[in-house]
């Protein structure tokens, strides 16, 4: 039977807040209408008057934050610091787009025996984008900001259980000063994606999600010849040589892989230690662990909240379980009470386990022996994802040379691993392809166009 509505569900306690009817074709076809009406005004749009937009949005997420974060925590159950923060990284985004794109996207000019020979980039029309409900805000902002500044307008899919957040987002752009159609949230399930992308009004389509999904929509994207780009799974290793910074390296560790209850596609999920340096890491590591208190995310004394559904903490159960009858040691935690998930470290983890082979979307640490520095990267490398990595010694330049061996879209040597809107962002092999953010990530939904001039004689 097909769903007719969607279920916002606090994780916590499992309140059901609200249901969200699906749309029908008839309001379907109309928000694509109204997608592509508005692309043809908002294209012709100066960067002056569409940033001012763009700043509007960021004053109105700061004057909301906590309203938007309390939204975020009951949708989804990230803390309510956690979802505080993921409202600033919006807001600055924000700005930060609306201060630079006419900078991204100035004409460049190319000496080709012209008279005048440039290339210009102008935008394409109408973007679908289908986004996860782990980062529900920044998510969105993270392709939106861009797109909409470069003159786009934005058919927003989100999950299911965020719907709330779905419609705030836009009701903020509306109330930002956006035309009607720049911004537009849809309610639907998975089959309208091929109606989407089909329609000869819809020009490409951006998706952050699981492999699965990106296959999926890749593959109905390519059949109707539109562009796409794919943010994926992770299994994002963290390399920790004998010289790092043991404390530094321990505590970013322990945030990398714990924050927003381990749900980030970016998160340290394989940690690969040199021998060496293993009693050290780990018995740091598991000092700290112990010390995170997970409870309910509205109380401020807490620094974990639940896993967002009851599915994904039941996968994540069936990851460790089958891990450990592998031969994987459990040396903490790994207890589930619905979709709290007490914070796990796995030990003696090896190829052919689910936590080496696949990614583990929640509180779960990895823990990888290397013998060397070649082991590390061999490790680190044999995985079908390739997302980011991080790699944590005193010498700057043994961590430039071994990041330039990883395969992943990149590499943050003695730092926390983050998308940053300064920094193109983006995965290769089955991480997905194309970029987010900075110039790579505006560029990547604009007509590239050649202009070529010949002075009459």
């Amino acid at each position: 039977m097909a769903v007719q509505t969607f279920k916002s569900i606090f994780p916590y306690t499992q309140e059901l807040l609200a249901e969200y009817p699906l749309m029908d074709d008839r309001q379907l076809d109309q928000a694509i209408s109204n997608a592509s009406t508005a692309y043809q005004a908002w294209k012709k749009c100066s960067f002056y008057d569409r940033g001012k937009i763009l700043k509007n949005t960021a004053s109105i997420l700061r004057r909301d934050q906590e309203l938007l974060a309390t939204l975020i925590t009951k949708e989804m159950g990230k803390t309510t610091s956690e979802a505080m923060a993921e409202v600033e990284k919006c807001a600055g985004t924000a700005e930060y787009f609306a201060d630079h794109s006419e900078i991204l996207l100035k004409d460049e000019i190319l000496e080709a025996g012209y008279s005048k020979s440039f290339v210009c980039f102008q935008p394409i029309g109408v973007i679908l984008g289908i986004m996860p409900w782990n980062f529900p805000f920044w998510q969105v902002f993270r392709y939106a900001a861009p797109t909409i500044m470069a003159g786009n307008t934005t058919l927003l899919k989100h999950a299911p259980n965020v719907c709330g957040c779905a419609f705030a987002l836009e009701k903020i752009f509306l109330e930002a000063g956006a035309p009607k159609g720049v911004f537009t949230t849809l309610i639907i399930d998975t089959p309208a994606v091929a109606k989407i992308l089909s329609s000869d009004t819809t020009h490409a389509v951006t998706l952050t999600g699981s492999e699965r999904a990106g296959g999926s929509v890749a593959a109905l994207a390519g059949s109707n010849i539109k562009k796409s780009v794919m943010e994926l799974g992770g299994s994002d290793a963290l390399i920790v040589l004998p010289d790092a910074d043991m404390q530094m390296a321990v505590s970013v560790a322990l945030n990398s892989r714990m924050q927003n209850a381990g749900q980030s596609c970016i998160a340290a999920k394989r940690f690969i230690i040199l021998k060496d340096a293993a009693q050290d890491f780990l018995q740091q590591f598991l000092i700290q662990l112990k010390n995170l208190r997970q409870g309910d995310p509205f109380d401020k004394m807490i620094n974990m909240g639940p896993m967002a559904r009851l599915d994904l903490a039941a996968a994540l159960d069936q990851q460790l379980k089958n891990s450990v009858k592998m031969g994987a040691g459990l040396a903490y935690g790994g207890e589930m009470d619905g979709c709290n998930f007490k914070p796990a470290l796995l030990l003696d983890v090896k190829k052919g386990m689910p936590a080496f082979d696949e990614e583990t979307f929640g509180p779960v640490a990895a823990v990888i022996l290397a013998n060397d520095e070649a082991d590390a990267i061999r490790l680190a490398n044999d995985s079908r994802y390739g997302l980011a990595a991080s790699i944590w010694t005193r010498d700057i330049q043994k961590g430039t040379d071994m990041a330039k061996q990883l395969e992943a879209g990149g590499v943050f040597i003695n730092a926390l691993v983050k998308s940053d809107p300064r920094l193109p962002f983006g995965g290769i092999k089955k991480s997905g392809y194309g970029r987010e953010l900075d110039r790579h990530g505006i560029l990547e939904f604009v007509n590239i166009k050649t202009i070529a001039v010949s002075q009459p004689e």
